[in-house]
């Protein structure tokens, strides 16, 4: 089965009281993060890794909670919050060796590189997000009946006890769902892969719920603060999205601009796991970002 980036060096890093996270790291040079999405593992990136690793270390941890890294009980709102899983990030970084790097986030990862931008402005060089908003837009632009699309939002949203309930009574289920529903070209995650993915979630439905939990509480103070702040991104970003905006009726750039001082806007023709169903693409416009 394949459960590792072909090439790439495996550790545990400890990034917090009781937290190691699971990395892989491969080639040398300038370095670049790369954060996964749901319900996918760092193996979601091993083609972008891989051509990037050329020329750059590349650095793709498992996020806590997910994966073959730590999942710490979710005591207080703060355990998933992003600003949290930011800092595992940046400290995690820094245990390799790197004050700054670059950071591409996809998913639930790019929430995390988000909220390390603002957080850590002097840490990240660049920053790219993969088809998301950020978490305070992202709730804003649900209404009616085309929020139906996000329906796994609000049932992890509800208090602990009923969502992990529910998504463990029939997790293959429910994370398959989003594998098949969410990719246009069904050969981008082989059959290997795809089983990877729900083992792996499989085995972490409360810190998954968890993280979704904390994206409808104290993730939305935070990015509330910062709004009321004019708290902006201030490295060059990179945004690759599919076109929500029509489907829902917003302007994903017009979103944007609100957050980032230096953006490059896209939209691809691609399913929302672009970095495989797309990898050419994607490693392009990381290289176009780094050169900016």
């Amino acid at each position: 089965m394949t459960s590792t980036i072909p090439g790439f060096d495996y550790r545990r890093v400890t990034v917090a009281d009781g937290v190691g996270l699971n990395v892989a790291v491969g080639g040398s040079g300038s370095p670049i993060v790369l954060l996964h999405g749901f319900p996918q593992t760092h193996l979601m990136w091993r083609h972008v890794a891989t051509d990037l690793a050329a020329q750059h270390t590349v650095i793709c941890p498992d996020l806590r909670g997910y994966g073959a890294s730590d999942k710490p009980a979710d005591l207080d709102r703060d355990v998933y919050s992003k600003r949290t899983m930011a800092a595992d990030i940046v400290t995690l970084a820094e245990a390799l060796g790197f004050e700054r790097f670059a950071l591409s986030g996809h998913d639930r990862g790019a929430l995390v590189a988000i909220r390390a931008g603002l957080d850590h402005p002097g840490r990240i060089s660049h920053l790219a997000s993969l088809d998301v908003l950020p978490t305070l837009d992202m709730w804003e632009v649900l209404h009616g009946a085309d929020a139906a699309v996000a329906f796994h939002l609000y049932l992890m949203a509800q208090p602990a006890g009923l969502p992990e309930q529910m998504i463990a009574g029939s997790a293959d289920a429910f994370f398959g769902y989003f594998l098949d529903a969410w990719t246009r070209d069904a050969t981008a995650i082989p059959a290997d892969v795809r089983a990877e993915y729900l083992r792996a979630s499989r085995e972490a439905v409360p810190s998954i719920v968890a993280d979704y939990r904390a994206s409808a509480g104290v993730d939305i103070e935070h990015d509330r603060k910062d709004r009321a702040a004019g708290n902006r991104l201030t490295m060059p970003v990179t945004v690759i999205q599919q076109d929500w905006g029509t489907a829902l009726g917003f302007d994903a750039a017009d979103l944007w601009q609100n957050w980032a001082v230096d953006l490059d806007h896209t939209t691809l023709d691609a399913g929302h796991f672009m970095a495989e169903e797309a990898p050419g693409e994607i490693t392009r416009a990381l290289r176009e970002l780094l050169a900016r």
